[in-house]
């Protein structure tokens, strides 16, 4: 069977590229380094929008601000207990309107600055989590861990 012929293909078959498939190479990505500090594992959907998982998750929620895993879709990432994990993260796409999750955000959430300060739907939003018990660990810095005081 010659590479590439359609017409060679039986039925069924299966005909592969000859590049890899690739995707989202073209949105930046941001790495969060992610600890759960509960008791039970938790797992988080690809297109969930990563600043509302579980509160039990310990990570800079504030740089996970409108973005999701940067995995393929329909697929998860798993969070045992006291597992420590880096992720890497995406902006969503379209028009980055984001509604239900834990209701945190429920509006508008590309991570853009008006002049230099943060947007107030971000702000407002990082308040209702820290209201609501999410946890946060400080930006650029690894969790700390759980058995420590």
């Amino acid at each position: 069977m010659s590479k590439g012929n359609e017409a060679d293909v039986p039925l069924g078959g299966t005909l592969y590229a000859s590049t890899p498939i690739t995707f989202n190479e073209d949105r930046p990505v941001t790495k969060v380094k992610v600890r759960n500090t509960g008791d039970r594992p938790i797992q988080i959907g690809s297109h969930f929008h990563f600043f509302e998982v579980n509160r039990a998750l310990e990570f800079d929620r504030a740089a996970a601000f409108g973005k999701r895993l940067n995995i393929s879709s329909t697929t998860a990432i798993r969070f045992e207990p006291g597992d420590e994990i880096e992720v890497p993260l995406i902006p969503y796409g379209g028009k980055q309107t984001l509604y239900g999750f834990n209701n945190l955000v429920d509006g508008w959430v590309p991570d853009k600055l008006t002049s230099s300060h943060e947007r107030p739907e971000k702000l407002q939003a990082i308040q209702r989590a820290r209201d609501h018990g999410f946890k946060f660990s400080e930006p650029g810095k690894p969790s700390k861990p759980v058995n420590d005081k």
